[in-house]
């Protein structure tokens, strides 16, 4: 009688489908999760149809049997379906897409227990003021120290001595506690006509199969509302549903939105968890306990056994491109993992990408539209400030005009936001003596000067130096100058003309984590912040009744490079910034500082022409065959040694196939033309909407052979062209 065996995929990229023999007694099925022998280690891995991985076969007689069987569900069929899409459609190992799926090893172990704490009453002899915070605060509550710690506001150590005083009693918990469940009836909300229609087609989509559908709303038009209704929806019928949102800054504030409509917190997915959170949250989505998930990106691969909706929230985001390992598109994969699900997934967005505008345009996607904002909030007025005339004095950044209205704000005791992309103080730094400009020596970028922090840092690699005092090429002291401004020289301006005005700095620098962007939150919510200054991380996702002024320092930045979406990537940020202002009883207004005054993405916002700027912003892209008209992928080649990694992208060039509708490139070396201390080149893939794009790619990779040092990535439908 053969041997029972199975097709095994590893977790190890390297490698490729293996068979083994499954022993007597364990039962495997296409999904399950198994620890697989090779050679001395044991490899995780998930077994799979073997007609869908094909392998060479192997007999009986040299199969070894599987080391045992994860006590996990097996990954159901639609997540097998999407893995395969991914893996196939972004030119990736189906390995590494699977590390998406099973991203925590503690997951997968049996049950544990852990460690909580929680006051006893006693009052410890030395009551120092943290300690007497700490107390008041974490009354009646229960926790791990960090969970304790975070809620109270206090360190670890402020609570370990609590401990030791008998402040606080330890005790052995089931660390897979159960988790909240959301009542879709505890706070419904009180929707618009306009919102009652959108929510009511959402809520008919539920149960339905699938249905994509672009939630197109003005900022400030209750879309969350809208789509909560839709989860409620889908709660009431005891499924699961998945929320990504671009930034894990956004979750606090979501989290707290949620709980207001749900009466619990939805489970987070995202990277700041401890370890401890990432096993529960992992375990209770894997066994559907977890009704609702908000998370980032990476929410979207894990293992929902009820999954019944899907909302990408800002779904326009270039944030949900990732840029490394498996290279894909949330916003596209949430599609396609509905599709292999047959549900509903909504694309929420008050400036959506041209992509999912021309999805609708040929029936695809179907639409609704909220046009208008909630409670009779009107949108802020945009105006214009032409800095070739009304220019701020020399050594300033903010022209006068626009100070004015700063002083008027808070003359009104009303909050104002200015809005600069660019991190830290400077983007560069050169000596004024011999013109020696400060470089990464891991990269071709500059450093960036982060007064706050004391130190030059590149944006790329992490790289950080002090500020020298001499310039390292002449000699000379006290020559180094800053060269234009990031929002900390904004800020720097802004005490200089306002000393009392209470400012903040929202950039990823200061709000890096959840509990971070809910300090900001509530500092704002206080009135205790009167002018916020910021990059792309306070566009989105943020309501402020008394934020009443949006100053955009330098519209023309996003306009400048190569980027084929840079126009609408500009209109969105800008359109998002601006919906910042006026969201309640108060009128907003916004005022846009710019060179280029006649620019077509700057007269579009003025006049409020969303619908021209996207009908030109979308011919043009169909004149040159561009995304979603056409295809492109790029293939960049990188090495530690320069003339390698050129002489791999000229052999990768000179295989290059002639295809009818394809035209390659390149190579030529990337713009960004050392990266963490890679040289890199770059070739450059456009090709009609049709083509098969991937299948000629992989073929024409299998006919070039490049040394283990040498890296070559192809990146489909690419965001970024450095």
């Amino acid at each position: 009688m053969p041997r029972a065996r199975t097709r095994v995929i590893t977790l190890n990229a390297a490698l490729g489908p293996l068979d083994y023999a499954v022993p007597d007694g364990m039962h495997v099925e296409p999904g399950s999760v198994v620890v697989a022998p090779l050679g001395p280690r044991q490899l995780l891995g998930v077994a799979w149809e073997a007609e869908r991985v094909p392998s060479e076969e192997v007999g009986d007689n040299r199969l070894r049997p599987l080391a045992s069987l994860v006590d996990v569900p097996p990954l159901a069929a639609p997540l097998r379906r999407l893995c395969e899409w991914t893996a196939d459609y972004y030119l990736s190992p189906l390995a590494s897409v699977l590390r998406m799926v099973l991203p925590s090893a503690a997951a997968l172990d049996g049950p544990r227990q852990l460690t909580e704490y929680k006051p006893t009453g006693l009052i410890p002899n030395r009551l120092t003021p943290q300690r007497e915070q700490a107390l008041a605060r974490l009354a009646g509550r229960q926790g791990t120290i960090r969970e304790l710690a975070d809620h109270a506001g206090v360190s670890d150590t402020v609570l370990r001595g609590l401990v030791n005083t008998g402040a606080l009693e330890a005790m052995r918990v089931d660390a897979d506690r159960p988790l909240p469940l959301p009542d879709p009836d505890f706070a419904p909300p009180n929707l618009n006509p306009d919102q009652q229609s959108a929510a009511a087609s959402l809520i008919a989509a539920i149960g339905g199969g699938f249905d994509p559908v672009l939630l197109d709303g003005v900022t400030g038009s209750g879309k969350t509302e809208v789509y909560f209704e839709a989860i409620a929806e889908a709660v009431r019928a005891g499924k699961q549903a998945l929320v990504l949102l671009p930034e894990i800054a956004l979750t606090e504030p979501f989290l707290k939105r949620f709980e207001a409509r749900f009466g619990c917190a939805p489970v987070a997915w995202h990277s700041d968890l401890r370890s401890s959170q990432r096993r529960r949250a992992w375990r209770g989505i894997a066994s559907g306990e977890a009704r609702v998930v908000v998370g980032a990106r990476s929410a979207l691969f894990l293992p929902y056994p009820n999954l019944d909706l899907i909302v990408v929230d800002e779904a326009h985001e270039p944030s949900f491109k990732q840029e490394e390992g498996v290279q894909y598109h949330a916003r596209d994969t949430a599609v396609m993992r509905a599709k292999f699900e047959d549900i509903p997934v909504v694309l929420s967005s008050a400036t959506p990408a041209i992509e999912s505008k021309q999805m609708v345009e040929l029936g695809r996607y179907r639409e609704l539209v909220l046009a208008s904002r909630f409670a009779g909030a009107q949108l802020p007025e945009i105006r214009l400030i032409d800095m070739t005339k009304d220019m701020p004095p020399r050594g300033r950044w903010l022209a006068p005009s626009l100070v004015a209205e700063l002083e008027a704000n808070l003359a009104a005791s009303e909050q104002s936001l200015l809005f600069l992309n660019r991190r830290g103080f400077a983007p560069l730094t050169l000596c004024r003596t011999c013109g020696h400009r400060f470089q990464c020596p891991n990269c071709t970028a500059w450093m960036v000067e982060h007064r706050l922090m004391h130190r030059l840092a590149c944006h790329h690699c992490g790289h950080v130096m002090p500020p020298p005092k001499a310039c390292p090429e002449c000699g000379e002291e006290d020559s180094l100058v800053a060269c234009g401004p990031g929002v900390e020289r904004i800020a720097d301006e802004v005490a200089a003309l306002f000393p009392e005005a209470r400012t903040a700095i929202v950039t990823s620098d200061t709000i890096w984590s959840p509990a971070k962007a809910a300090e900001f939150v509530a500092a704002m919510e206080a009135q205790a912040i009167d002018i916020v200054i910021g990059t792309q991380l306070i566009t989105k996702g943020y309501h402020f009744p008394n934020l009443t002024l949006v100053g955009v320092v330098d519209a023309d930045l996003g306009l400048q490079g190569g980027d084929l979406r840079a126009a609408e990537r500009s209109f969105q940020q800008i359109s998002q910034v601006a919906g910042r202002a006026g969201r309640g009883g108060k009128p907003g207004r916004v005022y846009v500082q710019t060179h280029d005054p006649d620019a077509p993405v700057i007269s579009a916002l003025v006049s409020g022409d969303a619908a021209g700027f996207y009908a030109a912003e979308t011919e043009s892209r169909r004149e040159a065959a561009m995304p979603p008209f056409g295809r492109l992928a790029a293939i960049i080649i990188s090495a530690e040694d320069q003339a390698e990694t050129e002489a791999v992208a000229r052999r990768i060039g000179h295989a290059a196939p002639r295809v009818e509708g394809m035209a390659v490139f390149g190579p030529a070396p990337a713009p960004l033309a050392m990266l963490r201390g890679r040289h890199r080149q770059r070739l450059l893939v456009h090709a009609q909407r049709s083509l098969d794009v991937q299948d000629v790619i992989r073929d024409w990779l299998d006919t070039v052979d490049w040394g283990a040092k040498v890296r070559v990535s192809v990146d489909v439908d690419p965001y970024s062209f450095l």
